[in-house]
Parts: C-alpha cells; structure tokens; sequence
C-alpha cells in the first residue's frame, strides 16, 4: 500500500457557491432560470442519451458565449467570484488539515476565477486545482451575434424544449465566430475529473486504492466510481442521486469536520477502518467515536455539528437519496441544491 492522497470537488464539499450560476443571474437577464434550464439539458445529454464525447458539467462551456454578450470579462467575473464565494463551515480547517497529513487536490468544474478566489481565502495552493481555465478576454462578439444570443436568451426561457436547445447549441452557435469557445474550452468535469485523478496518480505514482475522493453532484460520477470500484473511499457529501449511486459512504451534515475524520482515519489505517467506522456510526455515533480511533480534538468538534453517516446499499439508496437531497437545499439553498 503507498501513500494516500485526497480529492475533493469543490462547490458542494467544500463552498455553498454554484458560482456558474450565480454568475449567470448576475449577468444574463433571467439568468438563474436560464442557467437551470441549460443544466438539466446538460444532465440530459450526459446520463440519459450518454451522447459520445459529451461530458457533465458542460454547462459551463454552453453558456459562455451568453455571458460574454451580457457584458462579462476576466475581470468583472474574478471580481464577483472574490466577493461571493461562501465556504461550507469548517471547511477552511478540514482543507489545512487533509493539506497536512496527505497529498491533498481539489478537482472542480468551476472556471479558474473561482478556484483562485477560493484558494485565496482558504490559503490552499492553487497549484494543487485542477478546474475549467477560461480567458474570456480573447474572444470578441459583434453587434450583431450579441442582440442574436440575446434573442436565443429569451427563447431558451421561454421554450425550454429540448429541440429548442438542440437547434440553438448545435445548429446557430456554431455559425457565429464566438461559438468556437465551446469547442475550445474544456471542463473538468465527469470522466474529465476522473482523467484529472488519473494525472494525479501519473505525476505522483499514487495507487487508485489509496484515493479518498469526496464529491456531490453528477460531474463527480466517473471519479467517484473509480475510487470505490478500487478500493479507495467515495464519499457523497450532502450529495444527489447521481453522487450516491456511485459511492460507498454518504455524509449529510452541516459541517466538513466528519471529512476530516474520514480523511484521518483513512490517512493513518485504511479503507477498511473507515467503512467499519462508518458502520458503527450509523448504529450508534458514540459509540462508534469510543470504539474507533478518532482524533480527540476531532470527535469534540463533530459533537457541535448535525450529522449522518451512512454506508450505500441497495436497501437504503432511495432514502439516502432523499434525505440527502432535502439536506442539500438546506444547506446551500433551492435553486443551487437542486442542480444536477
């Protein structure tokens, strides 16, 4: 066994922000329901038709060239993304922590202005993100193509048929200049990340089994399935129906400290501890705190926060998926929680 590494996704696991969309409402007129309805497409088009070479989280691509004609720069959007970004609580001492003990990476759909923001704040080195680089600066818009993607704003918003989008995305984009930035912009996200852990293991020579890897929504799908099917630790946090079907452990909770347990626990014993922990916890969560070896420091800070921790199994998925998804519009609101 080698040395373990931790990854985690960032908007869910460790911030409260959808920055794509709270970006979108900022800039494009109805811009919150534009953005849900492109973001269902998106999950249309990676889990239902699986289209070849569509990845989830390519929302953030397809709703560029809107931002850009609603005024969007590098700058103004590193200013709204420095200003709003939220940290789940205790997210700022789970990251030093996991920082210290073992090699620790966060792999994020969120564009770069975002992730650099968040670094900044949490002082985790951005040198250790992998997330979606956009120079939105060197792409221009005419008049013409800008008064166009207007129009296909308002038609999106109010003909939200999934032909509607097919025509707009694939037929009349393409044709205009700055409709190359779908094509030239790549998200990390689904088997993106999961190919972003694979970089990490390449560069680092880290084996899969020692991979704990924390997300919360559809574009954490492919690395969270590698983590489990190898023998690593895949933890949904407060996540949807597509993080939990594809991991071994649920967390719902109101704070990041149950992550830090996880990640100690894995860190100085292994895959095994942390499933029989969990196992324990899920009976009886004090018990489960005397009988393994947590952290003291640790266990007195879990015992100030709300949370449930679940082994996945086919006899409690839908109730997971349940009470997770309700939990998760509590923490970080409705419209975002509700995001695939």
């Amino acid at each position: 066994m080698g040395k373990k590494f931790f990854v985690s996704d960032c908007e869910g696991p460790i911030s409260v922000n959808d920055n794509a969309f709270e970006l979108a409402g900022h800039f494009i007129e109805d811009g919150e329901k534009f953005f849900q309805i492109v973001s269902h497409y998106d999950d249309v088009l990676a889990d239902e038709i699986k289209r070849p070479g569509y990845n989830s989280g390519s929302t953030l691509k397809l709703i560029l060239p809107f931002l850009k004609a609603y005024g969007a720069t590098n700058q103004n959007m590193k200013e709204f993304s420095s200003d709003n970004v939220l940290l789940i609580p205790g997210a700022r001492e789970t990251l030093n922590l996991v920082n210290i003990i073992m090699p620790s990476y966060i792999v994020s759909t969120s564009y770069e202005p975002y992730i650099r923001a968040l670094c900044d704040l949490t002082n985790f080195s951005f040198d250790q993100c992998y997330c979606t680089r956009l120079d939105l600066d060197k792409y221009t818009i005419n008049d013409e193509d800008g008064k166009k993607l207007k129009e296909f704003t308002s038609s999106i918003v109010s003909k939200p048929e999934f032909d509607n989008l097919e025509r707009i995305f694939w037929d009349e984009l393409p044709r205009m200049d700055i409709g190359s930035i779908i094509d030239e912009v790549k998200t990390v996200g689904g088997e993106g990340k999961k190919e972003a852990v694979l970089d990490i293991m390449a560069k680092n020579s880290f084996q899969a089994c020692d991979l704990m890897y924390v997300g919360d929504s559809i574009t954490d799908v492919e690395p969270l399935n590698f983590a489990r099917e190898e023998g690593g630790v895949a933890v949904s946090f407060n996540g949807n129906e597509f993080a939990l079907d594809n991991s071994s452990i649920a967390v719902i909770a109101d704070n990041t400290i149950i992550t830090s347990i996880i990640a100690d626990l894995f860190n100085r014993y292994n895959s095994n501890v942390v499933l029989e922990f969990v196992a324990s916890f899920e009976k009886n969560p004090e018990k489960a705190i005397e009988d393994h070896p947590v952290d003291p420091h640790l266990a007195l800070k879990l015992a100030e926060t709300t949370t449930r921790l679940e082994l996945v199994n086919e006899d409690n998925l839908d109730e997971l998926k349940e009470d997770s998804c309700k939990f998760r519009k509590k923490v970080r609101g409705k419209s975002i929680g509700g995001l695939g």
